[in-house]
């Protein structure tokens, strides 16, 4: 099987064959990735899973394990927890992001693993590949695309697909 590989460049999201507008973290691409820097991690990463808001868009196909997002699911962003940048279910003590949002940007998600095997609590927290904001403005650290480009890419994608992030 080949594998599908992604690698971000200068505001690009480029496959084989193909590119397109992307956003990164509003500090750009940085080599020493910390939580709330801002910053998108260098480096070439696995792509693990993929949520999608049900109420939404359709079920879409992907080689990826998926799972419907739900309101109730969070992801922790606090260093000092030990769900440290995991999936937890809302409400939850500890600082976290709320993955069911009022905009769409995370209609699809794709989960890069950066930080995850093993969790270094500190380097950064939900790193993921997603919806693009309307105007390509800087993420906290993910990378961003149209919406309409992530749904076509999501069927090339299977475990062992990668993403390069460079500045």
């Amino acid at each position: 099987m080949k594998y599908f590989n992604l690698s971000y460049q200068g505001g690009r999201l480029s496959w084989p064959g193909d590119s397109t507008r992307a956003a990164c973290g509003r500090a750009g691409v940085v080599s020493d990735k910390r939580e709330g820097d801002g910053g998108s991690p260098v480096g070439v990463f696995s792509l693990i899973s993929a949520f999608y808001r049900p109420d939404r868009i359709e079920r879409p196909q992907t080689g990826l394990t998926l799972r419907a997002l739900r309101p109730e699911d969070g992801w922790v962003d606090d260093p000092a927890d030990l769900q440290y940048n995991r999936l937890v279910t809302l409400p939850y003590a500890a600082s976290h992001e709320e993955m069911w949002r009022a905009d769409a940007l995370y209609d699809l998600v794709v989960v890069i693993g950066y930080n995850t095997d093993p969790v270094i609590p500190g380097k950064g927290s939900a790193i993921f590949l997603h919806v693009a904001a309307p105007d390509f403005s800087p993420t906290a650290g993910c990378i961003a695309v149209d919406r309409t480009i992530l749904r076509e890419l999501l069927p090339r994608l299977d475990p062992g697909s990668t993403i390069t992030i460079r500045s």
